[in-house]
């Protein structure tokens, strides 16, 4: 009792942000083979899930859209189609559990079938061509419902134009959390086998950071935090401490980590294995992440520490 009263650290469940996965269809629950426990849900399941996830404490979720090949195109114009899987699924998860916080990503790589998160003409991405279509897709999830913006896609310059648009179509109140140090990790894997949305070629070192440099991340920091964005993350989490704690030293906004896909599997991978103990090892890792100074935490484990709480 007393080792707790002194803990300098305490992980709660309003920290955390749990990803979740829609498909279209209905009465779908597919499990991800690399990521065990978690699953692909159509609308209907995704908001049952959602609802039991509330009655654990969970209140905040991030949604990421599973879209059929044949719906993507080279300028993702699925993303901003308001009949279309993601769209509608926000508005429907709004309408029927509207207390919920709901986190969007704002990227093109889920609809685009090149796989990137931008426009790719002869190899190159073309940044301003695709804060364009980020614009698009923003607002259409404001007006979807969606709480906090995420933009994952690591264009420059991106959140003063998101910031922009939102605030003169009337949407000050959405947040935006952007991707600020999302670094061009091998940690993706599992994520982009849920969304089958790996690039169809190259890779996405271009846009994403270099996972030597720490120093870039405070650079990074400062044009988010000039350009208006509400929280700033770092992406994966576990790899990269230390850049948690330095923007945490140096930014008064709430920094954010996502433990990723990856990070997820490993933990998983070992305990199945017999190698480690998975619940302790979900623990002490979440609470690293908490330590290094993230205030929230998007997570895989967010509804397995949930049950264990109870």
């Amino acid at each position: 009792m007393i080792r707790r009263m002194v803990s300098e650290t305490r992980l709660n469940i309003e920290d955390f942000i749990f990803p979740l996965f829609v498909v279209s269809g209905d009465n779908i629950k597919e499990p991800i083979p690399s990521m065990p426990g978690i699953y692909r849900y159509s609308s209907d399941l995704l908001i049952e899930e959602m609802a039991i996830c509330q009655t654990l404490g969970i209140n905040s979720f991030a949604l990421f859209p599973a879209i059929d090949d044949a719906l993507k195109d080279k300028y993702a114009s699925e993303s901003y189609d308001p009949d279309g899987l993601y769209l509608q699924a926000i508005s429907q998860i709004k309408k029927q559990l509207p207390e919920v916080c709901l986190m969007t990503d704002v990227a093109m790589d889920p609809y685009s079938s090149d796989g990137h998160d931008g426009i790719v003409e002869d190899g190159m991405i073309l940044n301003d061509e695709t804060i364009e279509v980020l614009e698009k897709m923003a607002l259409a999830q404001a007006k979807a419902g969606a709480d906090i913006i995420g933009p994952s896609d690591m264009m420059d310059g991106r959140v003063w134009h998101l910031r922009d648009a939102l605030d003169a179509e009337g949407y000050r109140s959405v947040s935006i959390m952007s991707y600020t140090a999302k670094y061009a990790s091998a940690f993706y894997g599992p994520f982009r086998d849920a969304l089958s949305s790996a690039p169809k070629e190259g890779d996405k070192k271009t846009y994403q950071m270099d996972p030597c440099n720490c120093k870039e991340a405070l650079i990074e920091a400062e044009l988010d935090e000039a350009e208006g964005a509400d929280f700033l993350m770092v992406k994966p989490a576990l790899a990269y401490l230390d850049v948690i704690s330095l923007l945490d030293s140096n930014f008064d906004l709430p920094i954010a980590a996502y433990n990723v896909s990856g990070e997820y599997a490993m933990i998983k991978a070992a305990a199945e294995k017999g190698w480690l103990d998975g619940q302790q090892a979900m623990v002490e890792s979440l609470i690293s992440i908490k330590r290094a100074g993230a205030r929230v935490i998007l997570s895989y484990f967010a509804k397995e520490y949930a049950e264990l709480s109870q």
